[in-house]
This record gives structure tokens, sequence and C-alpha cells, in this order.
């Protein structure tokens, strides 16, 4: 008795959502028999089929059908779109998901096209929800994270909660359980932020669905009695159906047998008013199984077989519907080719129309054209003339101060390494003075000595006094020789090369020039101090070099070094660490490749410095190209030295690791 007066207070209640829906679908009708313009008919036409998608899915299919051939009429693509959209929809309440896939599909191409955002949306979730029931996760997924996205950037909270139940849903099919209960709870909360009230019916019966697979059956419960308010208050029978199949299999868990015999038979109460077979299905699959566990032959075999028929009624119901689509396709192709052939009958009158008067036109203008063209042709010709002639005298000029401008910079480069290599001398030179300055006073206050004792008669001390001066004297000798050598080294250097090659120490090239550029940098900075390690091979002996050109390519290579590791030093991420700024100077023979040829030697100048950048690596040889601050490079030192060592025959390479260390590296034959 007491299912009884339940049942009949839902009937109640139910009925009552639906008269007011029943009051707007009338209106919507006399409506549409009252209209006479097309796009207004379009309108009720899409409204009507919205108001059916739920609770009669076949009539809504019809008036989407009436849409769509209107649409097509007026040719509105963007009204085309929400017809198929509305049709794809029927068929997926249907469950013909094949076809309501291949209109979702089309509807979502034209809004594509148009760019309509807002029905973007709802295809996004159409394909989502089709995907759903038919298993295919991956591509639920990724229309339902489009959704969510474009949802999250217009800022639009329902249709992101509509999203993430979605998701949500998506994951609880896969049984992925943990996902679905975060996205599905994001859902449910955003549902619920405004005003308490929640819109989504579908939400809180995911909720449930992944509750009762856990095995929490009272929360699903809970979820499922949520849920069927909401759908009720909507009139949302294929929603309220699944709820109802939802709390029937939980009270099979539960062992509540006649609980869930009433919610199946409320499944099929609700079945009766709406078109939704597989609901029936799942509501006459749990009866069938209940009554057989109950050993009640007679009523296990009463659903086995309507469970059958409903089958058999879903598969023939199926082949209509796709025979009924494939005619509507078929006159929707008609009237498409009928459109076209109109289409492209008033476009072969309009473009008949304008070739006429092309031809016209194109015949007035070659008139006309002729003559402008015999009244101009010699003033043309004898203004570009003139305009020739005055660009050449342009390109000309520029060429000779491009010329004027590059030689003024490679003598300043000249310059400026000479002026560094001068300072780097003077500290050299003074060396061998102070030598032969000292020895000098030294060997005055001796020779005073040695008269003294001469005139005392001490002989032999005598002969001791004048062997230090001699000792003396060959020190000042030495320090002479040496000081007037670094004196022809400046010269050599300072004099216009002559290209000639000759026999070269290219051991004591390097150590000279490293020393020089050393030298001049420590006169220029005070504060600059470095430490220079050398490893010369001495089985390479002398070759053949310009000893000007090499000496000015090893001065540039160390001036670089030097000025990367001094920069990495007063580096700010460098202060409180132990750096030792360090360059290494290293010669070497190259051995002859295997199957034959020539070897050579190579000098190695590597630095712990600040390195190359890889993003500037490929311009370093470019001439002018220079990443030292405006007025401390001229950007030609490399490219010279790369010209110079191509001239010998050689390569000059380079290996850095930006923040670590360069190492270029020359190779000569």
């Amino acid at each position: 008795m007491k299912k009884i007066i339940v049942i009949v207070q839902f009937i109640c209640f139910a009925n009552f959502v639906p008269a007011q829906q029943n009051n707007q679908i009338d209106s919507l009708k006399q409506a549409l028999l009252s209209s006479k313009d097309d796009l207004q008919r379009i309108v009720i036409l899409d409204n009507l089929s919205s108001e059916y998608l739920w609770s009669m899915p076949d009539t809504s299919l019809i008036y989407a059908q009436q849409e769509l051939l209107l649409a097509k009429k007026i040719n509105s693509p963007k009204w085309e779109a929400r017809a198929l959209q509305r049709y794809g929809g029927s068929l997926y309440v249907m469950g013909n998901y094949s076809l309501a896939l291949d209109y979702s599909l089309q509807s979502l191409r034209f809004n594509e096209k148009q760019q309509d955002t807002a029905r973007l949306i709802n295809n996004y979730f159409g394909l989502s929800s089709i995907y759903n029931d038919i298993g295919d996760n991956d591509h639920a997924l990724y229309y339902s994270y489009k959704g969510a996205r474009v949802s999250e950037l217009f800022n639009n909270k329902i249709r992101l909660s509509e999203a993430l139940m979605i998701i949500g849903h998506t994951y609880e099919q896969a049984n992925q359980l943990d996902s679905a209960l975060a996205f599905t709870q994001k859902a449910y909360e955003l549902d619920s932020t405004d005003n308490g009230k929640l819109t989504l019916g579908y939400t809180p019966f995911v909720l449930g669905n992944i509750y009762y697979k856990k095995g929490y059956y009272p929360s699903a419960l809970n979820y499922y009695r949520v849920a069927i308010t909401i759908s009720k208050q909507q009139n949302v029978k294929k929603d309220l159906m699944d709820v109802y199949n939802g709390m029937s299999k939980t009270f099979i868990k539960t062992s509540q047998v006649d609980s869930a015999i009433f919610y199946s038979k409320l499944t099929l109460l609700e079945g009766k008013s709406t078109a939704y077979p597989l609901g029936m299905l799942n509501a006459y699959t749990a009866l069938s199984g209940i009554y057989k566990s109950q050993h009640n032959t007679d009523s296990s075999v009463k659903y086995n077989e309507l469970t059958a028929s409903i089958k058999d009624s879903i598969f023939n119901k199926e082949r209509v519907t796709q025979f009924q689509n494939l005619s509507f396709s078929e006159q929707l192709r008609k009237q498409d080719i009928e459109a076209a052939q109109i289409q492209y009958q008033n476009k072969m009158k309009i473009y008949a129309l304008l070739g006429g008067f092309a031809v016209l036109l194109l015949l007035a203008g070659i008139l006309w054209r002729n003559n402008q063209n015999k009244q101009k042709a010699n003033t043309l010709l004898q203004k570009q003339k003139q305009e020739i002639t005055t660009q050449k005298l342009k390109v000309e000029q520029s060429l000779q101060e491009l010329k004027t401008t590059q030689a003024q910079l490679v003598q300043r480069e000249k310059m400026a390494s000479l002026g560094e290599l001068t300072a780097g001398i003077a500290h050299e030179i003074q060396n061998p003075l102070n030598f032969v300055n000292n020895f000098s006073e030294v060997n005055t206050e001796l020779l005073q000595e040695l008269k003294n004792e001469l005139q005392a008669d001490n002989k032999q001390e005598a002969f001791s006094l004048a062997d230090d001066i001699i000792e003396n004297e060959q020190k000042i000798n030495h320090h002479g020789h040496r000081a007037d050598a670094i004196v022809k080294g400046m010269l050599q250097h300072s004099r216009a090369s002559t290209g000639k090659k000759e026999p070269t120490d290219i051991n004591a090239l390097a150590d000279e020039y490293l020393r020089l550029s050393y030298h001049g940098l420590k006169a220029k900075d005070k504060d600059f101090n470095a430490n220079f390690k050398t490893d010369f091979d001495e089985s390479i002996g002398k070759i053949e070099v310009v000893p000007q050109d090499i000496g000015r390519v090893l001065l540039n290579l160390y001036n670089n070094a030097f000025y990367a590791v001094n920069e990495k030093k007063k580096a700010p991420t460098l202060k409180g660490e132990n750096y030792a700024p360090t360059v290494w100077v290293t010669t070497k023979r190259i051995s002859p490749p295997p199957r034959g040829g020539a070897g050579g030697l190579e000098i190695s100048v590597k630095d712990n410095g600040t390195g190359i950048p890889q993003k500037v690596l490929d311009k370093i040889y470019q001439p002018f190209f220079t990443t030292k601050p405006t007025g401390q490079g001229t950007g030609l030192g490399l490219s010279l030295s790369y010209d110079i060592i191509k001239a010998h025959g050689g390569e000059l390479k380079v290996e850095t690791k930006e923040g670590e260390y360069t190492d270029f590296k020359i190779q000569l034959p």
C-alpha cells in the first residue's frame, strides 16, 4: 500500500512540471501556425525541438528536420548548424549514435567556420556525450576538455561545470574513479556556488555512480536522490530513468530487493511517456535478474522476453531511422543541387553582363592608352635615363665611401692592437733596462774599489774585483741584447706585413705575444689580474709563416681570452666564490691522416671565462660584429684573424660552453 501511495505522489508531482512545459509547447505550436516569416519559423522550430529533446526525442527529430530544410532554403549557415546540432541530439537520445555523430560533426564544421564560440561549446559537449556512450573515452575527453577551456576563457561557470561533469563521467565510465571523483566534485561545487541550487541533475547522478562503484552505497543513494529531484524539476525523463536504474542496482547490492523492484518499475512507468529504449532495457534486465534470483520463473521469463523484445525493437527502430535519414539526406542533396543550379544560372547571367561591360571598357582603355603612350614615350625614356645616371653615381659614391670606411676601421683595429702591444713592450723592456742600470751602478762602485786596491798594491783583491766587473758586464750585455730583441720585435710588428713567409719559431712567437698581451692589459688596468699557463711541443721547430700576421692573430686571441676571464671575475654571481681566472696556451704537432696527407700543428688558446652564447656563435667571424660594450671593440679582430689563418691554408675553430670556457684552435699546415 505504501508503494502505491508513493507512486501516486510521484505521478502527481511529475505531471506538475510537464503541465508548465505543455503550455510552452502549445504556445510555440500556435506561433508556428500563424508565422509566415521563414527566419521566425526556424527559431520556433528550434525551440520546439529543444522542448521535446529529453521527453520525446522522435518528435524533436521531426522539428529538427523542418528547421534544417528552412535554414537551407534561406541559406543561413548559422541556423543550419543549429538544426544539425538538434538533429544529432535527438538521434543521440534515441540511441542512434552513428548518425548522431555524423550530424554533430557537420554542425561542428559549420560553427568552426562561423567562429560561433557559444554554439561550439554545445558541439563539444554533444560530441563528448556521444563518444562517452559508445565507450570511446579518448575522444570524449578530447572534446570535453576543449569545451572546458572555452568555457573557462569566457568565464561561463555553468558551461564549465557541465564540462567538468562530462570529464568526470568519462573517467567514471573508464573506471578511473579517483580522477572521476575529483572532476565531478569540482563540477558539483561550481554548479552550486552562486545560489546553492544545482542546475545540472546529471552531476549528482555521476557522483552516485562513482560511489556505487567504490562500494559506498549510502553515499551513492544520497546523490541519486538529489539527481531525482533536479531531473523532475527540469522534466528530463532520460536522466530520471538513468537515476532510477542507478537506485535499483544499488538496492540490489544492499540486498533491498523490494526497493530495487520498486525503482525499476518506476523506470518502466516513466518510459511509457518517452522514447528512451536504453533506459527501459536496463530496467527489464534488472527485473529479470532479480526474479531469477528469487526463483520466480514466470516473472523472470516475462522480463527476459521483454528484454529480448526491446533489443529487437531498438534494432528495428534503428534500421527505420537510418532509412528515414537516408531519404531525408537525399532530399537535402536534391535541394542543394537545385539551389546550386539556380545559383549557377544567376552567376552566368551576371558574368555575361560583366563580360560585355568589360569588353567595352577594354576597348576604350586600349584606345586611350595608345594615345597616351605616344605622347609620353619620349618624356618617359628621357626621365628614366636621367634616373639611371643619378642612381649609378649614387651607387659609385656609396661604394667608395664604404671602402674608405672599411679601410679606416681595419687601420683602427691594427692601431688598437699596436697600442696594446706597445704597453706590453714598455713593461717587458723595463726589466732588462733595470738590470743594465743596476749592474752599471755596481760596476762603477767596483771600479772605484779596484782603483783603491791597485793603489794599495793588493793584486789578489784587485783580480777578484776585476772578475766581478767582467761578470757584471756579461750580464749587462745579455740584458742589452734582450732589450734590443724586444725593440726589433716591436718594429717588426708595427711595420706593414710584406706577406712573405719565413721560418718562424712558433713556440717563441706564442710565448712572446702572450707576455706582451698580459703586461699590456696590466698596464692599462691596475686591477687586472689573471694566471696564464703554457705547454709547448718542442718537437715542432720552425715553420713557414708570416710572423707579423700570426702574431697579430695570437695577440687578438690572447686579448679576448684575458678580457673574458676578467669579465667573469667581475660578475656579481661570482662574489665570494673561489674563481681563478686562467688562460692556457698549448702547441702540439698534428699527425698526418691515416689515408695519407700532410700533418701540421695546432695552437690552442683556452680560457675559463664567460664563454660564447650559442645564439651568437655563428656570427663571431662576421666583420663588425662584437659583444663588447660600445667603444671597447671594433668587431674586426676575429674577422681579420680568420682571414689571416685561411690565407695560410689553415683553420680557425672554436669550442665553447656559455659560462664555463672558450677554446680557440689554430690549425696550420
